[in-house]
């Protein structure tokens, strides 16, 4: 797959992992060129069962990606709609897209993240904030608006709305450690810590099936709005997608013949198991 040709990033993929590294200056700002660059990645990935793990960074040492383009507010009509009128806006399906990827998606967090670019970090599937560089921001308020790329409804989901509210209505910046206690956040760490945690943790990802991969994603978003009944059920609609694309079953006869599941030796080492089980396959 050919991941050239980007005006506001580049990707190297190695090992399984696509590195999307954010470069247009000044600021990164999230205008139509990025929204037409991120929709042109996702049509490519979400054809390419080659990568597991996307890994969004940025080259500017302050800033991860700027806010949503203020200019493609201000087209806006001044005229309320209807319920029925209403249209996801660019920014809105874009983000979306991001985040039913099938593969795993990480948000590399070392400069501001605010307005849309927050609420794109918020699509990813996952968060690892540098201290001392990341702070983000809701301030769609003070301007007179809402956060309008899933910020209010992908924070709610993501923090409770209490704490959500907090973040939206205060219009303030946050930093790491705010975030990681917000629940915005997977983790903060210190700026020479970030760099090795998610390489380490994207290639253990990537060396997982890649269906195996979409299918726990696709669970846990179902789950996230539904009655647990629902959630139960799509659980094992996915554990079916899973066992007939990968090769499960031939790793579960394998435990089995091996008498694996019950050596006390492996009970102990599971963390290495699941990595060495990998070269079995159909």
């Amino acid at each position: 797959m050919d991941y050239k040709n980007f005006q506001t990033f580049s990707v190297e993929v190695n090992e399984g992992i696509a590195w999307v590294t954010f470069d247009f200056p000044p600021v990164n700002v999230q205008g139509q060129e990025m929204l037409a660059d991120l929709s042109s990645l996702a049509l490519r990935l979400e054809r390419d069962r080659t990568v597991k793990v996307v890994v969004f960074q940025s080259a500017n040492p302050e800033i991860w990606v700027c806010h949503y383009d203020t200019n493609l507010l201000r087209d806006m009509s001044k005229d309320p709609v209807s319920r029925d009128e209403a249209k996801l806006l660019d920014l809105q399906a874009v983000l979306e897209r991001i985040s039913k990827l099938p593969q795993a998606t990480i948000a590399k967090l070392e400069g501001y993240a605010r307005g849309g670019g927050h609420e794109f970090a918020l699509a990813c599937d996952m968060r690892f904030a540098a201290r001392g560089k990341f702070k983000f921001m809701q301030m769609e308020v003070a301007m007179g608006i809402l956060p309008c790329g899933g910020g209010a409804s992908r924070m709610a989901r993501q923090v409770g709305l209490g704490r959500a509210l907090e973040i939206i209505l205060s219009a303030r910046d946050f930093d790491a450690d705010e975030a990681e206690a917000m629940g915005t956040i997977n983790k903060a760490m210190e700026p020479d810590e970030i760099g090795p945690y998610v390489e380490n943790l994207a290639k253990r990802i990537a060396q997982f099936p890649a269906e195996s991969i979409n299918a726990c994603k696709q669970t846990v978003y179902e789950s996230i709005d539904r009655p647990i009944e629902d959630a139960l059920k799509a659980e094992a609609y996915w554990l079916y997608q899973a066992t007939s694309k990968t090769a499960a079953i031939t790793r579960f006869t394998w435990a089995d013949e091996q008498g694996a599941q019950f050596d006390i030796d492996n009970q102990r080492n599971w963390n290495d198991l699941v990595m060495n089980i990998q070269s079995v396959n159909d």
